[in-house]
């Protein structure tokens, strides 16, 4: 996966889709940090556009989906290097104590799921980390190399598993003519 700075705060183009996203965000607070761009092997290029919020050490990072659905999610690092994201959107939920938690809330407030976040931030010990630019771009690589690359691979599983089950139907209809 190749993950790199497209753009600083003040030159970052964000999408009309994602405009009152944003808006919810300055108003809690956070501030723009600047794009980013995502690349996984074998699929286009993701551009996510991220705030900080350093008072309380939280990033969060907006994008278009795949199918052009505005998303946001939050992150936060901790001190003993445990990840918590908290999404606006259907995705895994998984806990892995000592690595990481991930998990959802669907048709919420920014400003409740952002607490909710801040919540279980809290539980899995205190945040660290730089909450500029530079940092979250080395928090992305670093969510990519670890629990990122599990979460990947399992998005990705049910595609690879219909793919193959439907491969393994028309071999049989061709294997079954015999």
């Amino acid at each position: 996966l190749f993950v790199d700075a497209e753009a600083p705060a003040d030159q970052m183009k964000l999408p009309e889709l994602l405009a009152p996203l944003e808006a919810e965000l300055l108003a809690l607070g956070f501030a723009r940090l600047g794009s980013r761009v995502e690349k996984p092997k074998l699929t286009r290029e993701t551009l996510s556009y991220d705030y900080g919020h350093s008072a309380e050490k939280v990033f969060a990072t907006c994008y278009l989906s795949r199918r052009g659905a505005p998303r946001v999610y939050f992150l936060t690092v901790t001190e003993s290097g445990e990840f918590a994201l908290t999404a606006n959107h259907r995705r895994l939920a998984r806990e892995q104590p000592g690595r990481y938690f991930s998990g959802w809330l669907e048709d919420r407030s920014l400003a409740r799921i952002f607490k909710a976040h801040q919540r279980r931030a809290a539980s899995l010990g205190a945040a660290a980390g730089r909450f500029d630019a530079p940092g979250r771009l080395e928090l992305a690589r670093r969510w990519f190399r670890g629990p990122g690359r599990v979460e990947l691979r399992l998005q990705n599983l049910y595609g690879l598993l219909w793919t193959l089950g439907s491969l393994g139907m028309v071999g049989a209809v061709f294997l079954g003519r015999r």
